[in-house]
Formats: structure tokens, C-alpha cells, sequence
């Protein structure tokens, strides 16, 4: 146990390891005592980080119809969300997506695809999408999620000029029987293994809200220290009606931010994302999760809107953080909107 949150990050900053009873304390942090907790691990964030966020853009190569059946998912099989599904993009519309994210401040694009794994074929044109996007924009960082990997694939993508790849964990070994049933949690660490040997840095992270236990918690984000994820976006669930988590509501604003202030005490120097569901469950506490969280998505996500690019932008520096990679250069005001509803008119009021 620690006597302060102070204390505790001081601690991680001298190069301790928490331990379980010390991530459990902080999952059970008393709300009054949120702020010291964000405070004490944004020393930690700055530590690693400074003021700099990471922008990352994602861009959904093929959506909807996955034969996997991940409770959790808009695209799962047998899944009624009303989401878009289409097959592969060609390149120039997968570049032209990208291209926009880039022109937002996202130096990191990450090219996803449903499905259960890719076939060779698959690797190939996402290798053909790589290098188009990277004779347009050589420098921007690129991240391919694609599924379970097959021997020789994360070879390939590295070759093609892929930085990273992403696969979640998800959940505790424990828990994801619960979630999953058509591949395994093995399966997913195995692939986190061939990405890392292929020399792609491993982005796996966890989604939160599932029914999972503080312990189920805090072993999920102990199995990604210890396989050694670069980037660790933690996914807040989104239940999609027409999937078997719809109307699963575990989550308040405090709560997230517990759960991203634990896993940057856990992996102290590892970017740690604030993902999918943030503008849903974190809502006003948002700016509050900067100061733990080093990285965002910029704009939309797979299947469902996220809050305007402008608007994140705007929240970055309006907090006192530069986004990774742009210019210092403030954004000017929106001009003051005049009044044209409520007292003195036929319209309603903004109440």
C-alpha cells in the first residue's frame, strides 16, 4: 500500500513496478480524491511526454461482415448495428482517407480491416496501399490492423514500410471466454509476438466495460506490460444496439479516469491512448484525461462518429499541450454566436 498518490508516482518514477494491491487501491480511489490521483500520475505523463500529444488517425479499409463473433463488436457475425459495410477500399480512396487525418495533426495513421486475419492477398494490397501513402506522405507513421497473423505476414508488412501493428488483448485471460468464442485470448498474444518479431512496434490495448472485475482489470493491463505494447489504447465500451453487450452502462467519467490514471502508473513510459468511447463516457472529464493520456484518435472511429477534429484540437490546446509533429500556432476563436432563440422570439430556448 501507498501513503499518497505522490508518494506512489514518485515511486514510478524512481523505476518501481506496481504491484496488485497498490493497482487495486488506485482502481478504488474515493472520488474526492480523483484530482489527486490525475495530478499524481500526470507527473509521470509530463515525466515521458512533456506537453505533447500524439494524434493518431484511423481509416477502415473493409467494414462490417467478420465471421468473428466478439461481443463487443459492431461488425461481429450476426451482428444487427446499423454500421456500414463495404469490402476493400480501393488505394487512392484508403490515401485520400488517410491524407485528411494527416492534414488534422495526426502523425500516426492506423489502416484496419475487419476480419478474422488477413490472406496473403490481403497483406498485398495492404503493402500497395503503404506505399502510396508513403510516396504522398513519407513521413507519417503507419500502423496496420488486420487480425490474427499468419507466419510471415508481419515480415511483409514490415517490408512493405508498416511502423506498427495493432492488436488488442482486449480483456483478462480470464474474461475472454466471456467475450469471445471463435479464436482465443492465446491466439491474439500470439500474434502480438509474430508482430514484435517481425520488428513492427506492438500498439495492444484493452476495451473497458465489459463486466470485467478490478482484478480482471488490473490483470489485463499487467499482460500488456509484460509483452511489452509500445501503445496501449484503452477502448471504453461503445454498446452498439444488435450486439450482445447492448445497453451494458458500467462506466461513469470518474471511472475512466482511474482506469487510464492505472494504466499509466503501470506503463509509465508507454504511450498510453484514450480510444474508442472517450467522447461517450469520459464527456466533460475529457480534458481531465489528457493529463494522463499522451495519445488520441483524431475525428471518427471504425463504425461510429467521434466528437469534430476541430473540437479535439481545440481541447489539446486550450490544456496546454502541443500535438506531436504541428506547429505552435494557436487556433483563432470561433466569433461570438448572437442569440437568435428563447426570450424576445418565437424559438425555443437553449434549455
Amino acid at each position: 500500500m501507498f501513503k499518497t498518490y505522490d508518494v506512489l508516482a514518485e515511486r514510478v518514477l524512481d523505476g518501481a513496478v506496481l504491484d496488485r494491491a497498490e493497482a487495486l487501491e488506485v482502481l478504488a480511489t474515493p472520488d474526492h480524491e480523483v484530482l489527486d490521483l490525475v495530478a499524481a500520475a500526470g507527473r509521470v505523463r509530463r515525466a515521458h511526454f512533456a506537453n505533447l500529444v500524439k494524434v493518431n488517425y484511423l481509416v477502415n479499409l473493409k467494414s462490417g461482415l467478420c465471421p468473428e463473433d466478439c461481443g463487443y463488436c459492431s461488425q461481429r457475425l450476426g451482428s444487427d448495428a446499423d454500421v456500414l459495410k463495404y469490402s476493400w477500399l480501393s488505394t487512392a480512396d484508403a490515401v485520400r482517407q488517410a491524407g485528411a487525418g494527416i492534414a488534422g495533426g495526426a502523425s500516426r495513421v492506423c489502416l484496419v480491416s475487419s476480419g478474422r486475419g488477413p490472406g496473403d492477398r490481403d497483406v498485398e494490397r495492404v503493402a500497395s496501399i503503404v506505399g502510396a501513402l508513403r510516396t504522398e506522405h513519407p513521413d507519417v507513421e503507419v500502423c496496420a490492423c488486420l487480425g490474427l497473423l499468419q507466419d510471415g505476414q508481419a515480415e511483409r508488412l514490415a517490408e512493405a514500410g508498416v511502423d506498427a501493428y495493432n492488436h488488442n488483448l482486449n480483456t483478462a485471460e480470464s474474461n475472454y471466454d466471456a467475450i469471445c468464442s471463435t479464436h482465443t485470448y492465446a491466439d491474439r498474444v500470439d500474434t502480438v509476438a509474430k508482430a514484435r518479431a517481425a520488428g513492427l512496434s506492438p500498439c495492444s490495448g484493452l476495451i473497458v466495460g465489459m463486466g470485467e472485475t478490478d482484478d480482471q482489470l488490473v490483470d489485463a493491463l499487467f499482460a500488456l506490460r509484460d509483452i511489452g505494447s509500445d501503445s496501449v489504447p484503452v477502448n471504453f465500451l461503445m454498446p452498439f444496439d444488435g450486439t450482445p453487450l447492448a445497453g451494458t452502462w458500467e462506466l461513469d467519467p470518474l471511472r475512466c479516469l482511474r482506469i487510464l490514471a492505472l494504466a499509466r502508473l503501470v506503463c509509465p513510459a508507454t504511450e498510453v491512448r484514450m480510444a474508442g468511447g472517450r467522447e461517450m463516457h469520459l464527456r466533460s472529464l475529457q480534458p481531465l484525461a489528457l493529463h494522463v493520456a499522451n495519445s488520441l484518435f483524431l475525428g471518427d472511429y471504425l463504425t461510429s462518429e467521434g466528437q469534430a477534429a476541430k473540437d479535439d484540437l481545440q481541447m489539446i490546446a486550450d490544456n496546454g499541450f502541443a500535438v506531436l509533429g504541428a506547429d505552435t500556432e494557436g487556433h483563432a476563436p470561433d466569433p461570438v454566436a448572437i442569440r437568435r432563440r428563447g426570450a424576445g422570439t418565437t424559438d425555443a430556448p437553449n434549455a
